[in-house]
């Protein structure tokens, strides 16, 4: 198989210093790409000085995670695109795993390896860590990670199962499929584009899988920080727009209202301690949603598949019985 290890990068340079030689070390199944962001640092210049193996494709626009891996896959040829990100230091034989699912189970689509902290090695990160869910509210959590709450590895989960949804901080998928689903939504710009992704290829029947025989570490927050205010807007949008896109007809409006209440609520606990920024940016979260509702809700597959979700809310498992580890919550 055919295999492109796809790298998107903006004003990335010191990360590109940092990561992309493990990249090139422990992946000669592949080719290598960095697909630049409109940077205006010098980074083009840098990969093409120091590793001229590495193949460059220049997007005209920074149009965020979506649009920016969008734009660079159409002029990239391959089976698989592993898409990783800038801020990630691969292991020894990374990709063999991945590739030998890929070979053998043609109904598996997208595959994610075990995400381990990079600062931290012995413990999950904050995007994926052994593999992604989403409660009947759109909110998303992870074996190994439910909300700030991170596990020690001690191989709990080491194994290979069907998740829901798969990081977009290493992120592999058969280009055919990429393709058919027309690749990632850009009204999302970022964050959640890739739980959208997966639930539409759910939805079309393919499986999503976890590999812990393939590692990763993950630095996480490189280009926007887990406080940033507008990492808040964007996660709360866009899970509204994943619901809206992508839930069964039935329970859609219900559950877009129960979510909006709960929204509201986690507004009035930023002001509480103080995060104003915060509760701004989920103000603007909503008044973004309303304005893109109709457009998202046009694009709606005819097949919504019935989900049956790990837990019908993760933040009651969480913030009131105190469930801190997947296995609390599920």
């Amino acid at each position: 198989m055919k295999i492109a290890v796809v790298i998107l990068n903006w004003n990335g340079i010191k990360l590109l210093e940092q990561f992309l030689p493990s990249v090139i070390q422990f992946s000669p199944e592949a080719t290598v790409y960095v697909a630049d962001n409109a940077s205006t640092d010098e980074s083009v210049a840098f990969v093409k000085k120091n590793f001229p193996s590495v193949m460059i494709v220049q997007n005209k626009t920074n149009q965020g995670f979506a649009g920016g891996y969008n734009d660079a896959l159409h002029s990239i040829d391959a089976d698989i695109y592993a898409l990783v990100n800038s801020d990630i230091e691969v292991t020894n034989n990374w990709l063999k795993p991945i590739l030998e699912t890929f070979e053998s189970e043609t109904e598996t689509a997208i595959i994610q390896p075990k995400i381990l902290d990079f600062k931290k090695k012995n413990y999950f990160e904050y995007a994926g860590a052994a593999g992604g869910f989403i409660d009947q509210f759109g909110y998303p959590f992870c074996r190994g990670r439910i909300f700030d709450t991170l596990e020690k590895d001690n191989g709990q989960y080491n194994d290979k199962v069907d998740i829901f949804w798969a990081s977009g901080a290493c992120f592999f998928i058969r280009s055919t499929v990429y393709k058919e689903l027309k690749g990632f939504d850009e009204d999302f710009f970022a964050h959640q584009e890739e739980i959208d992704l997966c639930w539409r290829a759910i939805n079309k029947e393919y499986k999503i899988k976890y590999i812990s025989d393939s590692i990763v570490y993950h630095v996480g927050g490189a280009t926007l920080q887990q406080a940033n205010p507008q990492k808040t807007y964007l996660n709360f949008r866009n899970s509204l727009l994943m619901l809206t896109k992508n839930l069964p007809q039935n329970t859609l409006f219900q559950v877009l209202i129960i979510r909006m209440l709960l929204d509201g609520i986690a507004g009035i606990k930023f002001v509480f301690e103080g995060q104003f920024t915060h509760f701004w940016a989920v103000i603007r979260a909503h008044f973004s949603f309303y304005s893109l509702f109709l457009k998202n809700y046009k694009k709606r597959e005819k097949n919504q598949v019935k989900i049956y979700f790990k837990t019908r809310s993760v933040v009651f498992e969480y913030y009131v019985k105190n469930g801190t580890v997947f296995v609390d919550v599920i």
